[in-house]
């Protein structure tokens, strides 16, 4: 795939961190959005160390006014964009008793399932025809979880979201890439406090990550021993799958939750 412009969201951190150096080359023009400005541009130091020509810009993904205003200045100075990488997310627990987990509830939502959406309908029209948009689900959303479940269906939704934007987007020559990592090694990850098997460097799966975005590929799982587990756990009767799981600990609710 030649060299072309490259957009990610949550690029300050973890997993979009390590997919924007993946991307810096010589000469890349790369535009990195996320809401912690100190993030984004110690991200983009690294980024232009490698040669690459950086551009940060503070957004929430749930701002679509901000997002399309980046949209429209990066292509005006960038031309058409070939890779956007729709990485924002967030993960905290959430439980259905607890009244108070409500706005957690709706801010994961928003933020990995609508932010997805917000991001694609900006730069899509700025969209180079063979260019690649990739987005980040989870293994998580392959089925629901205990204290888990603002988590799983955003990124049930995400994966349902990018299949339906793989076929509508066929015919412009846009490959739409799901990516469904298990347990990598990010800030997000740090908080979980239950054994997370095949741990991956983010280096390692950015690595990954981009090879099968740059060939266009349509679902990738990450490491690929999770994929073989998801598989298995989407295929279990429904009183196995509750009898395995009804006792798994859940995900650290948010702090400042009751």
């Amino acid at each position: 795939m030649s060299k072309g412009s490259v957009v990610i969201t949550g690029a300050g951190s973890g997993i979009g961190q390590a997919l924007a150096l993946a991307y810096a080359e010589p000469d890349r023009p790369l535009l990195l959005l996320g809401r912690s400005l100190q993030s984004l541009e110690a991200t983009a130091s690294l980024a232009r160390s490698r040669g690459a020509v950086v551009r940060v810009m503070k957004v929430d993904v749930g701002d679509v006014t901000t997002l399309d205003a980046a949209a429209l200045n990066f292509s005006d100075e960038f031309g058409e964009i070939k890779v956007l990488i729709a990485n924002a997310g967030i993960s905290h627990g959430t439980l259905a008793r607890e009244q108070d987990d409500r706005p957690v509830f709706a801010e994961i939502i928003t933020t990995n399932l609508l932010g997805m959406d917000n991001t694609c309908t900006a730069f899509l029209p700025y969209m180079a025809q063979g260019g690649r948009i990739a987005g980040i689900a989870s293994v998580a959303g392959f089925r629901g979880l205990p204290g888990a479940a603002a988590y799983c269906a955003s990124k049930a939704g995400v994966i349902a979201y990018l299949e339906s934007l793989r076929l509508e987007l066929r015919v412009q020559g846009i490959r739409v890439c799901c990516i469904a990592p298990g347990y990598i090694a990010t800030p997000m990850t740090a908080a979980n406090h239950y054994p997370m098997p095949w741990l991956m460097a983010p280096e390692q799966a950015a690595q990954r990550m981009r090879r099968a975005i740059d060939r266009g590929q349509a679902w990738m799982v990450v490491p690929w021993q999770m994929g073989i587990v998801g598989m298995i756990l989407r295929h279990l009767p429904i009183a196995l799958y509750d009898r395995l799981f009804a006792r798994v600990a859940g995900k650290a609710r948010k702090t400042g939750s009751a």
